[in-house]
């Protein structure tokens, strides 16, 4: 059984910038420039401050990171019980293992990194040498560790909080309690160093903010919040008293500490809980992260002391509902997601995402009040429709939204929302009607609506009016479930509920034909370049319905559960559709198999096929990305075979935030692959004996050999050849990359002066060839036929002068030769090169040949044989000939 799939591999994770886990911020002393690092899961993004750009994306973690910290030179990060510490923000130089529990604290400490688990049992470990230092265990029921920091000149020790509400300091060199604090009668969620010597911040989970005197044990200024537990605590260090909070609801307040007030609020500055914010050392500049996928730059410059946002890198903060790719080259894709926000993934590089941001019924009215309700925004977007042909002139975007009959149209150049909210007057006060289906045409001028309550219009996307309504008053009797229009602006096809699909003429609106189908549709997909349309059913099968003939052509059955989404690859040869079962099919549409079947983690919401074919994007239930499959049979040979009916799928990895693969599994699944799949077809020599088989050589190997005595004289130099002038003194260099003297005596050679009658023989290497050929019975026609084919036109015509007695040859080699070329001519074998050469012996051995009565009988068997092979392929040449003539000159 194959591992995963056949087709396709794990090659990117998209939308990704950062999670619950706590930002860290890098100093960088020779570039003098800071970085921030975010957790994305499995793996932790670098990003620069100056323009939020990604630099490294780290190696993948066998789980989800727990918590991430970093000093001058290193990253660490926790995996379950496991601590790795990263070089460059890329590769893992040391693993530290030892907790039986997950590790949820870490704190680097000068040449130690301490961490604590949720045991609260405390390690502190040697950084370079991986070896634990010390180990400290503390009971939960009476101090469970919640926080730590290390007090700034307080040598060898830390300083910790717990969630019965107390603080310890603690001498980790001498391993001893040094004081305890009393407790605020509430949780310690966090602590913070402060500017200033002796005192830290603490966040209780009551909303309280203390800043504390550790040094004499006082509490110097209180604060108190109503927005719920403190997540995070940062303090200005440009000089200026400020200190700002963060809470569970996305509020971020600044504190002023010398009047001892709350300064500025900033709401809504996050749609989730703020985890992690920092201040840029020496700067008015806040960086902040949360769970809805946000990283954020503030610039404190505001005249009430708060900041305003100065970048920002997002994702989606809610699942991904629907995507597609945008434009021919597959570079980005378009994405709407459950927080109603439209964006723009670029699969070529980082830099190049836009966000859309989200739609608003009444966007002036929510520009001239801070504060959005939630009534004025749009829903989750269910539909989404693009087409690029008109983006630099007008909206080339309209999507549907949850729980609204109104459909909104996008800017994909301005990347903003569009000019119209198209809504019929007739349902604009109807609270059921909710748009289910849109489509733009190939023309980019008009956009096609359906609704639930069996509408179906046709607007034009420049101004927005109204260009037709389908049916005397409705198209369908039931919810509109697909609308589309073929490239040619000629048939418009709607499908429903109902079980019909409807054909329509584009412009004049009146019904052509209706298909019924078994069962209730649930969506539809229109491939307009083969007029292919694909339509997902309510009893989890597919049915293909072919435009110009309006009847259906393959029906595909398999799936267990409700069909989420499918797409067709670009040349229409495949559909690829996904269920909620978590599985995704590959269909054929010209064979009507399934030709890949693998399953996933979770279950897949929306599927694109990029138009080039390179890439599968999917997006799925509960998670914020867009994973990318890449196609293996674009740069590998991939066999696809019918699945049988009974076959079993396996899960396959999801791919990870980093362009690098599990190279591992890729191998593992070639491994796989390569025991069900047949071997790599071995072409034969010879396909068949009765078929005439050249030889590979080039053409000037052959073409050249009865030329060579011309192309000789046309090549002979015009003056002799000069002598170099002669040199002083010359002393023998040994040649290679570095030449070097060759200062070795010339040793005295031991071979004997004496030769032997044998090494005096004038015969070639051809004439001996044969006549040991001879000696076999002719067994070594083909060693000689190799050796020949080897040798270059000139050397060839050497071997073949020299087979006449006056080069050293003989009658019978002569006759031998005529045997060899043919035995090659009645095997079909090599036949240019054979012609070639026969050419070549006549016109050197015409002459002898006729003079000798013993070669005459091999010389008449030789033409016989060549004309009959020769008659066969010319009548072959002129009855294709023949044929090709005719087809051209006929009047079809």
């Amino acid at each position: 059984m194959p591992v995963g799939s056949n087709i396709f591999t794990g090659y990117q994770a998209l939308g990704f910038v950062c999670n619950h886990v706590p930002l860290e911020i890098r100093y960088h002393s020779k570039r003098k420039e800071h970085f921030v690092v975010t957790c994305v899961g499995k793996a932790f993004h670098t990003y620069n401050c100056s323009k939020l750009e990604l630099l490294t994306i780290s190696d993948t973690h066998p789980n989800d990171i727990g918590c991430m910290v970093t000093d001058a030179n290193s990253e660490y990060t926790s995996c379950d019980n496991v601590i790795r510490a990263f070089s460059r923000g890329q590769q893992a130089i040391h693993t530290y293992e030892g907790h039986e529990k997950n590790v949820h604290l870490l704190l680097p400490f000068g040449e130690h990194l301490i961490s604590v688990d949720e045991d609260s049992t405390m390690k502190i470990w040697n950084k370079e040498t991986e070896e634990l230092y010390l180990e400290i265990e503390f009971d939960n029921a009476v101090f469970q560790i919640t926080c730590l920091v290390h007090p700034t000149t307080y040598l060898n020790k830390i300083l910790l909080g717990s969630r019965q509400g107390s603080l310890q300091l603690w001498n980790i060199k001498r391993n001893t309690l040094i004081h305890q604090f009393e407790g605020w009668g509430s949780p310690i969620t966090v602590l913070e160093q402060a500017p200033a010597i002796d005192v830290v911040a603490l966040g209780l989970e009551d909303g309280r903010i203390l800043v504390h005197n550790i040094k004499f044990d006082e509490n110097l200024v209180s604060f108190a919040s109503d927005w719920g537990p403190v997540t995070a605590i940062a303090f200005r260090t440009d000089g200026e008293p400020i200190m700002v909070t963060g809470s569970t609801v996305g509020h971020i307040a600044v504190w002023n500490l010398e009047e001892r007030k709350l300064q500025a609020q900033m709401r809504d500055a996050h749609q989730g809980s703020i985890t992690g914010m920092r201040f840029l050392t020496a700067e008015p500049i806040l960086v902040t992260n949360s769970p809805d996928n946000y990283l954020k730059m503030w610039v404190f410059d505001q005249a009430d002391g708060s900041g305003r946002l100065l970048r920002r890198r997002c994702g989606h903060s809610a699942p991904p509902s629907k995507m597609s790719f945008y434009g021919s080259d597959g570079r980005n894709i378009i994405s709407a997601g459950q927080d109603a926000s439209l964006k723009s993934f670029s699969t070529f590089h980082e830099s190049l995402n836009r966000d859309f941001g989200q739609a608003y019924q009444n966007r002036k009215q929510g520009k001239r009040h801070k504060k959005k309700s939630s009534h004025q925004k749009f829903g989750p977007i269910t539909s989404l429709a693009c087409e690029s042909t008109k983006k630099s002139d007008w909206d080339s975007l309209a999507v549907c939204h949850q729980g609204s009959a109104t459909v909104t149209t996008w800017d994909y150049t301005r990347c903003a929302a569009g000019k119209h909210k198209i809504c019929p007057p007739e349902l604009e006060d109807d609270l059921m009607a909710q748009a289910t289906a849109v489509d733009i045409t190939a023309c980019g001028n008009f956009v096609l609506i359906g609704w639930s309550t069996g509408h179906v219009k046709l607007y034009n996307i420049q101004s927005g009016l109204l260009r037709g309504t389908y049916g005397a008053n409705k198209a369908h009797s039931m919810p509109v479930r697909g609308v589309a229009v073929d490239g040619l602006n000629l048939v418009t096809v709607t499908a429903s509920t109902d079980k019909y699909v409807r054909f329509w003429h584009f412009r004049e609106k009146t019904l052509l034909q209706e298909v019924i189908l078994e069962s209730a549709i649930s969506m539809m997909n229109l491939h307009r370049e083969s007029q292919m349309l694909a339509l997902g059913m309510d009893n989890f099968s597919l049915c293909i319905m072919d435009v110009d003939l309006r009847r259906v052509v393959r029906v595909f059955k398999g799936h267990r559960n409700a069909i989420s989404d499918m797409t067709f690859s670009s040349d229409a040869r495949w559909l690829i559709s996904a269920s909620m079962d978590c599985s995704i099919r590959v269909w054929d549409l010209p064979t009507a198999k399934m030709v890949d079947h693998f399953l996933v983690d979770a279950a897949v919401t929306s599927l694109a096929m990029s138009p080039t074919n390179a890439y599968l994007a999917t997006s799925h239930v509960d998670d914020l990305g867009i994973y990318l499959w890449s196609n293996r049979t674009l740069y590998c040979h991939v066999t696809l075979q019918p699945l049988p009916t009974d076959y079993e799928p396996s899960v396959i990895l999801m791919p990870g935030a980093s362009l690098e693969s599990n190279s591992g599994d890729e191998e593992d699944q070639s491994n796989t692959d390569s025991g069900q799949l047949p071997a790599e077809y071995q072409s034969p020599e010879q396909i068949d004996a009765k078929l005439v088989t050249l030889s590979i050589l080039p053409n000037s190997r052959w073409q050249s050999l009865t030329n060579l005595d011309l192309i000789k004289k046309r090549n002979k130099p015009k003056q002799p050849p000069k002598l170099p002038k002669a040199a002083p003194f010359f002393l023998p260099v040994i040649s290679g990359l570095e030449p070097s003297l060759d200062i070795k005596k010339d040793e005295g050679s031991k071979e004997s002066k004496v030769k032997f009658l044998e090494s005096l023989s004038l015969a070639s290497e051809l004439c001996q060839l044969l006549a040991k050929s001879a000696e076999d019975d002719g067994a070594g026609g083909y060693v000689i036929m190799e050796y020949m084919m080897k040798l270059n036109p000139s050397a060839a015509d050497t071997e073949i002068r020299s087979l006449a007695p006056i080069g050293g040859g003989s009658h019978a080699a002569m006759a031998m030769f005529m045997e060899l070329l043919i035995h090659r001519l009645e095997s079909n074998q090599n036949f240019e090169i054979v012609q070639a050469y026969i050419s070549l012996f006549l016109k050197i051995h015409g002459d002898e040949i006729a003079s000798t009565p013993s070669l005459l009988e091999p010389m008449e068997k030789l033409l016989s044989v060549q004309g009959d092979s020769w008659l066969r392929v010319d009548g072959q040449f002129n009855q294709t000939m023949c044929l090709i003539n005719y087809m051209k000159s006929a009047v079809l």
